[in-house]
């Protein structure tokens, strides 16, 4: 009996989970109605701010840090909680996953770096500006059009298949708590002298959370192109990226491509001699690859889903 009763709660969660990654896909974040009301991500983000500035000073700022991690993972399991408490509540946990997935909005928002570079580079830099946080200044069409690959392909780990996977393990309160320590870790995970050690946990607990969707990714990315030479760069050069995450989906996405990505850049002014990924592959790009980028996005999502899809029709 409780074989089955785990085995229908799987299968209601996917179930979920198919409906939400196919509201974000068709409707994205609608700007009629996030003009009109604050995105549950914003408000994530003011409980982050709200945090550092409160408990962001003094000599202990690593165990500020740790318990401001732990007040934000609590309260989002909670309030999780609550909401799953509603009767009936199954079709707002599907509306609020697909509110916490961005494929729809990524592959927006990475497209409109290709619009704007086609437009001038100084509309370029503009667009790209919005999606990285390196300086934008010096970048030149090359350089505009790698960052806003890269981006494309980490962000479709946390943005995507990340919340994606968190929710298919623990439903609508995996899914919260990702998202909750993902937006922790984009405005606290910081290497500076505020954030070394204030965001050391958040920082830290993010690489936890994102080890095996960073990989699913990379390896969905390679098998929706049947790309050895993806796999291929995937395993020789991930371990060699800044970041022990985000290598896995940006060197499956170069080894598509065939282009080189990642190495120097600056960022506050200070240029990292950073190492290539797939070094050999192409370097001169523009944005043609950025839109070859996006539809390697959508054919991956479309893969996924169809293994989700195949899953849930045969049990």
């Amino acid at each position: 009996m409780s074989a089955r009763i785990a085995e229908s709660t799987a299968m209601n969660t996917l179930s979920l989970l198919l409906i939400a990654l196919i509201l974000d896909a068709v409707l994205g974040e609608p700007d009629w109605l996030w003009n009109r009301f604050p995105h549950p991500a914003t408000l994530m983000g003011r409980c982050v701010e709200w945090l550092d500035g409160h408990l962001n000073h003094g000599k202990k700022r690593r165990n500020a840090g740790i318990l401001a991690t732990i007040i934000l993972t609590l309260g989002a399991l909670i309030l999780s909680l609550v909401i799953k408490s509603i009767p009936d509540a199954g079709v707002l946990e599907a509306i609020l996953a697909a509110i916490l997935l961005a494929q729809r909005s990524l592959t927006d928002h990475v497209s409109q770096v290709a619009e704007a570079l086609r437009s001038s580079l100084a509309e370029g830099r503009r667009a790209v500006s919005m999606i990285v946080g390196r300086d934008p200044a010096e970048l030149d069409e090359s350089a505009i059009s790698r960052a806003a690959i890269e981006s494309a392909a980490e962000n479709f780990s946390d943005g995507i298949i990340a919340p994606a996977f968190w929710f298919l393990i623990f439903g609508l309160p995996g899914i919260v708590m990702y998202k909750i320590i993902n937006t922790a870790d984009s405005m606290i995970g910081h290497r500076n002298e505020r954030y070394e050690d204030f965001g050391w946990a958040a920082a830290r607990l993010d690489d936890i959370v994102n080890w095996v969707p960073a990989r699913l990714t990379g390896g969905l990315i390679c098998l929706a192109h049947w790309s050895k030479a993806g796999w291929e760069t995937m395993q020789a050069d991930a371990k060699h990226h800044r970041s022990p995450n985000a290598g896995w989906p940006e060197a499956a996405m170069a080894g598509v491509l065939g282009i080189a990505i990642s190495g120097p850049r600056s960022y506050n002014g200070i240029m990292t001699k950073l190492p290539w990924v797939n070094g050999s592959g192409r370097k001169p790009l523009g944005p043609v690859d950025i839109e070859t980028s996006v539809r390697v996005l959508w054919r991956s999502w479309f893969v996924g889903v169809g293994i989700l899809a195949t899953v849930w029709m045969i049990f």
